[in-house]
């Protein structure tokens, strides 16, 4: 009967992903996937229905950065896949652990002209770790525990399976195993881990430098713990602005003085200029990584520069570098103050910049404010988007849960990031920061916030226009020749308050500071629109 079998395909997915420990998916619904809507009724499994596919996709992406579980968004076959692949960029360049789960045209329609029948798997393959069609209703459980695997091994990323809708509806003979989905370790070989520990102890100003795998909250109590097991700088990446990063300081000076890097789960890519400068030509590197090909990839890039390398997850290469020991030395070395004043360095001029107009915020008042609510709430989850106002907030405030748009450099994640760092952190305050430009992508999700009650707070620096675009254009053809990227200074919270949330908009630091306050004590999803002078992002240099 349908809507009562209990041993449909469907089902067995929905008890896969109960007992796999599950608790939550993001979801737009459609026709390929109802039986799986049906089916998660008789688990405990809780349903976020958004308003587009990319946006669950965002969203499961910051689940998994922030709990260190897969992430699972749920979408429809068709374009409904196509839509959810564009976010699925990001999560791999962001090294985190998401599982597509997309619908599909049938398998006994294939070849005739299906209902959104595409070649989905493609599509994915080239934005996943793994994409693939499942071939049998039985084996069902085996793909869910198979993807989650692949998602939370080696270097984290995200998987994807399309899911057949003949196979969900298909009624099974029997009930198949349980199944599991542990992570599997890559431990770092304890020659290559010996000789790693011999080069640090030999050199004058190593840095070790990981991937954003390690650039969440408990990796980066990891890095601190190696970094005072080893007294050697251990840094996190995971900014497409690389090594002018704003949220590392003047970095790139310090970079240009070492005399070795070892990456730990790093790529070697565009993010340190392919090793050339401003890294010293007599520079060594050790690659140290889960993924062969990029490890041949430094290889030949580096040549006889490449010192030793090893193939191993980040997690237990640092707990291979500092197994067994304590800290080194209660008082840092002289390389290690050094690099740490270097990362920490803040303009002087910043702490008395004010808007040249009455009628504007300078990105440094907006963000001097946020930062002094954020330290108000230091179990807040601070959210940042990219673009120039995107920099400005990574550069100014600093606060112990931080997600970033990570290095894909994509625009457009903050509120979806926010929807699911407000659901795996309820108790404490979300605050996200993105652009005018940015609000166009995702606002419909507000209403996703308002349906589920998710109280966040989004602060959108409003400068009418598209301004890394225009600072591109100011930098590369000239004044007369910046054109095209404006935008309206439109009134972005009224959107929000139309959709039953929270809107202020403000252009003073006393009226930011009330605006916050006020969202935050209203329980509702808020925006707060501040009007912003137009200020290229910082670089910082000391």
């Amino acid at each position: 009967m349908k809507g009562s079998a209990t041993r449909r395909g469907a089902d067995l997915v929905a008890r896969t992903l109960e007992r796999l420990g599950v608790t939550t998916i993001f979801t737009v619904s459609g026709n390929h996937v109802m039986p799986i809507f049906d089916a998660l009724l008789a688990t405990k499994i809780r349903l976020i229905h958004a308003r587009h596919e990319a946006a669950c996709v965002h969203m499961a992406d910051a689940w998994g950065r922030l709990t260190g579980q897969a992430g699972i968004a749920l979408v429809t076959g068709g374009q409904g896949h196509s839509n959810a692949v564009a976010g699925l960029y990001t999560a791999l360049a962001s090294e985190s652990p998401v599982v597509l789960l997309s619908g599909h045209a049938g398998l006994n329609e294939l070849g005739r002209g299906a209902f959104q029948e595409m070649a989905q798997a493609d599509l994915a393959r080239p934005v996943t770790k793994a994409s693939w069609t499942a071939q049998s209703a039985a084996t069902l459980g085996a793909d869910i525990a198979k993807a989650i695997s692949l998602a939370t091994s080696g270097r984290p990323g995200p998987v994807h399976i399309s899911l057949p809708v003949d196979l969900l509806e298909q009624e099974l003979a029997e009930d198949p195993a349980p199944v599991s989905a542990q992570p599997v370790a890559m431990p770092l070989d304890d020659k290559i881990a010996a000789l790693t520990l011999q080069h640090l102890q030999s050199a004058t100003k190593p840095l070790v430098l990981c991937g954003p795998m390690l650039c969440t909250e408990r990796g980066q109590a990891m890095m601190r713990r190696a970094a005072d097991v080893l007294d050697v700088p251990v840094i996190g990446m995971e900014s497409p602005r690389g090594v002018n990063d704003p949220g590392l300081g003047a970095f790139a000076e310090i970079l240009a003085e070492a005399d070795l890097v070892v990456l730990v789960g790093k790529p070697l890519d565009f993010t340190l200029k392919f090793g050339e400068a401003p890294l010293s030509s007599s520079c060594r590197w050790i690659a140290i990584d889960p993924d062969e090909a990029l490890i041949a990839r430094a290889v030949k890039a580096l040549g006889a520069r490449l010192v030793a390398s090893g193939v191993a997850d980040p997690v237990s290469t640092l707990q291979a570098l500092t197994k067994g020991h304590a800290a080194s030395a209660t008082v840092p070395s002289g390389w290690r103050q050094q690099v740490s004043d270097a990362l920490n360095h803040a303009m002087p001029q910043w702490g008395s910049l004010r808007s040249s107009d009455p009628s504007h915020l300078h990105p440094v008042e907006m963000c001097r404010t946020i930062g002094a609510f954020l330290a108000a709430h230091p179990q807040a989850t601070y959210v940042c988007d990219g673009g120039e106002i995107g920099q400005w907030a990574q550069a100014l405030v600093h606060p112990q849960r931080r997600l970033i748009n990570g290095v894909g450099g994509t625009i457009g994640v903050s509120l979806p990031f926010a929807i699911a760092a407000k659901l795996a952190n309820p108790q404490h305050p979300v605050l996200a920061v993105m652009g005018d430009g940015t609000f166009g992508f995702h606002m419909a999700e507000f209403d996703t916030a308002v349906r589920y009650g998710i109280a966040l707070i989004v602060v959108v620096g409003n400068d009418a226009r598209w301004n890394a675009e225009y600072q591109i254009q100011l930098r590369q053809y000239g004044a007369e020749r910046a054109k095209n990227c404006e935008l309206l200074p439109s009134r972005y919270e009224r959107v929000t308050e139309a959709l039953g949330g929270y809107g202020a908009c403000v252009s003073t630091a006393e009226e930011l500071r009330g605006a916050l306050e006020g969202a935050h004590r209203s329980g509702k999803p808020a925006c707060i629109n501040v009007m912003m002078e137009s200020i290229a992002a910082p670089i910082i240099r000391r």
